[in-house]
């Protein structure tokens, strides 16, 4: 692959990404549509992961002053270049304010405001030349002096009046400066709130950001328009209220549907230019299955980063590249609010189903644990849910119900995941069932140990009798057992390692008792329990399995064959 462009992994900057010829897939749409459907405040929700820094370093890119001899570089053969009158009337024409409210987070609300500070005062010091500028008087120079001050340490020092007004004044000066409005850019609006929710200052938050924003989007007269990004709409906490020409373009409208993630055609001809075409249907099946609109769209994260991969050689097979950006918390926080019902709807989720909600679009972080009902919305907007198809039911109150399900194998890998983790706290709270059903297996006591292992199955959230793979079935059961058995001080559990002449699914030294146990499992097609029994105590005696368990030392071994079929199973042993 000599010669081809590097991938951007992890670049959200788009000067960086067309100065050093980094592959880039063409959203300048956007600012077409942007102007040609002018609307003083503009807010595009979206998961995060699917493009919306790098579309807000695009924006900045195109209209900021000063950045005219680059633009015709950087923009020279994109779709955006075709359009004459629109780059010769707005191409390198505004002052731009461009921040990210990303890291405006902090244990407690004073971290949390040095860090705003912080980001504020960082874009302000980009606009230096205003202490000089002849534009502006003594009093307008001071107000920007205040803006930039630090202390010794380097910190910033405005007060909290100034940094409620802190974007008005910033763009009120850059107008007077330059005769000309400014355009105000604000990546990630919503994070500085979810993160003070989750820290207990969430009240605080939302009255610093509804000044800020008040100041900036409502009462600003030296404001040409401005565009927002997040993950939620948040408009009950009445921070957008009041404003004039505010348009929200959530996953839902059709209107730039194309802008935020790679569609099939994009993946194609990128999968093409990699020469890895070979691997469409494996990049389909992991990282497609969003709805933005009516049209399908592929997680751009993932993919970007799975071709990175392939071309280095770490992987030739996709990987989670989500969960290693996320926390995953919403998952935990709806499984355990989960009563039966929700429990049932989940499992049908995870078997390829879907369920039908009514999606409220305009929840807010302080909406999350009210209701088991918000938490479904939650998961919409955050991506782990998407809609199923463009048609929508309506219920017996007439509200719009629309079809959610996981959208891709990478997400359904996540929830497995978080399921996983959720069961093995809840098994944790009766630590003497967990107990009695661990020493079982220590005494061959098949019926207790299959007993109680059927209780556990109808506890969790269990994968049925679906077109999911059988090796994916047998290792949700698999996961299961090695969540149980980790609770156990003493034992000495290895999972899938090699043993005799394959690899056993589970092993299990007791040291102090010289007691080893070799366990298959099976999953039993069509409940056929005896058969699958069979077949796993006849693997284990045909690989040799119990050979490193007596090499260790181990004096009583207990070879195990369990075969489940959706919230049963059966255990035998020889």
């Amino acid at each position: 692959m000599a010669g081809k462009a590097k991938l951007p992994m992890g670049i959200e900057n788009f000067e960086r990404i067309r100065k050093e010829g980094f592959y880039y897939i063409d959203k300048t749409g956007l600012i077409k549509d942007l102007l040609e459907n002018p609307a003083y405040v503009n807010l595009f929700t979206r998961p995060r992961r699917f493009g919306k820094t790098l579309n807000m370093s695009m924006l900045k890119c195109f209209f900021e002053m000063g950045m005219t001899s680059d633009n015709s570089t950087i923009f020279d053969g994109l779709e955006i270049s075709e359009e004459k009158e629109l780059c010769e009337a707005y191409m390198g024409k505004f002052p731009v304010i461009s921040i990210t409210l990303k890291g405006a987070t902090g244990g407690n609300f004073e971290e949390a405001k040095v860090m705003l500070r912080r980001i504020i005062g960082v874009e302000a010091m980009r606009f230096r030349f205003l202490l000089q500028s002849d534009r502006l008087d003594d009093t307008e120079r001071s107000q920007y002096g205040a803006l930039v001050n630090t202390d010794q340490t380097g910190t910033f020092t405005m007060s909290d009046d100034l940094l409620k007004d802190s974007l008005r004044i910033m763009s009120q000066l850059l107008k007077k400066h330059y005769g000309q409005d400014t355009v105000l850019l604000i990546d990630e609006y919503d994070v500085p709130l979810d993160k003070a929710y989750q820290s207990g200052y969430y009240d605080s938050m939302v009255e610093l950001i509804r000044s800020l924003f008040g100041s900036a989007l409502k009462t600003n007269d030296s404001l040409k328009f401005a565009v927002l990004t997040g993950c939620l709409r948040i408009s009950r906490e009445s921070i957008f209220t009041g404003l004039n020409n505010f348009k929200v373009y959530t996953v839902k409208d059709v209107r730039y549907k194309e802008y935020f993630g790679f569609t099939d055609a994009e993946i194609r001809q990128m999968l093409e230019y990699y020469g890895v075409s070979d691997q469409y249907h494996a990049v389909k099946e992991w990282y497609d299955g969003y709805l933005f609109g009516n049209l399908g769209i592929y997680c751009p994260w993932d993919v970007i980063n799975y071709c990175g991969d392939l071309r280095d050689g770490s992987a030739t097979k996709p990987q989670n590249y989500w969960v290693n950006t996320s926390s995953n918390d919403i998952i935990r926080r709806f499984l355990v609010k989960a009563d039966a019902v929700t429990r049932d709807e989940i499992e049908l989720l995870i078997n390829g189903g879907c369920v039908k909600k009514m999606i409220h679009q305009e929840l807010t972080y302080r909406d999350l644990d009210s209701d088991i009902d918000n938490l479904w919305s939650i998961l919409y907007t955050t991506g782990y849910l998407t809609q199923a198809e463009e048609d929508i039911d309506v219920d017996e109150d007439e509200e719009e119900l629309s079809a959610l399900v996981i959208p891709n194998r990478e997400i359904h890998w996540i929830y497995v995941q978080q399921i996983r983790k959720w069961f093995k706290e809840e098994a944790r709270k009766d630590t003497q069932k967990l107990e009695n059903f661990c020493r079982a297996f220590e005494e061959n006591e098949t019926a207790v140990i299959e007993k109680e292992f059927t209780s556990y199955l109808r506890k969790t959230i269990s994968i049925r009798d679906t077109g999911v793979r059988k090796d994916m079935k047998e290792n949700f059961y698999h996961g299961i057992l090695l969540g149980l058995f980790g609770n156990m001080d003493g034992w000495k559990v290895r999972s899938n390692a090699e043993s005799g002449d394959g690899y056993c699914d589970i092993s299990v030294e007791v040291e102090d008792r010289d007691i080893g146990l070799v366990i298959e499992l099976k999953y039993a097609e069509n409940a056929a329990f005896d058969d699958a029994c069979k077949e796993a105590l006849e693997q284990i005696r045909s690989r040799n399995y119990e050979e490193v368990l007596l090499d260790d030392g181990m004096k009583t071994i207990y070879r195990y064959g369990i075969a489940c079929y959706k919230k049963r199973c059966k255990v035998v042993s020889e």
